[in-house]
């Protein structure tokens, strides 16, 4: 039987899955540095026929406007076309670039900083309780006698009537200490 020598010259576990330093766009110098030559970079693309055609067909999707930005300038970001913050601060040219071509093409859009007629998350969750807790008590009166019943309701009367004390909030964080 001949022994095998190990390789010592095998790629790492996991290398064909890493760039070297500087091999990604984002890992680069940004190509448009200012926010005008970024703008300069997307509002001749924005005009485009091809271009606003798309945009058409996605803002009758009901997709909003700030998402649809969203997208274009970090898209920009992962192509070394700008930075981060560039990207940032050229998110409200584009919206009312697009916009601008919705409103020519005389479509309804959503630009998604609409006020959200619909409740809040915790106020739903709220009334959910509630009416769990409706339920089981509606199920808990049918089981009890008329004596039985009062006696609830004169100690759900007294406990309203009871002010809560605040209650000290504990220090949050990785640093915080407990006192």
């Amino acid at each position: 039987m001949i022994k095998q020598e190990p390789r010592l010259d095998a790629p790492v576990a996991g290398m064909g899955m890493t760039a070297e330093l500087g091999g990604r766009p984002w890992q680069r110098p940004p190509l448009y540095t200012t926010v005008e030559d970024a703008l300069d970079y997307y509002i001749p693309r924005m005009g485009n026929d091809d271009f606003s055609d798309q945009l058409v067909d996605v803002m009758e999707m009901g997709v909003p406007l700030t998402t649809l930005a969203n997208t274009i300038q970090m898209a920009g970001v992962m192509e070394g076309k700008h930075s981060a913050d560039v990207g940032i601060l050229i998110m409200p040219v584009l919206i009312e670039m697009m916009r601008l071509i919705g409103d020519t093409a005389g479509i309804e859009y959503t630009t998604g900083m609409e006020k959200d007629n619909s409740e809040p998350r915790s106020t739903l969750v709220t009334k959910a309780l509630n009416r769990l807790r409706d339920e089981e008590s509606d199920d808990e009166d049918m089981q009890m006698s008329e004596p039985e019943m009062q006696a609830v309701e004169q100690e759900e009367e007294t406990t309203e009537e009871v002010l809560e004390e605040p209650v000290e909030e504990q220090p949050k964080g990785l640093m915080s200490r407990r006192v």
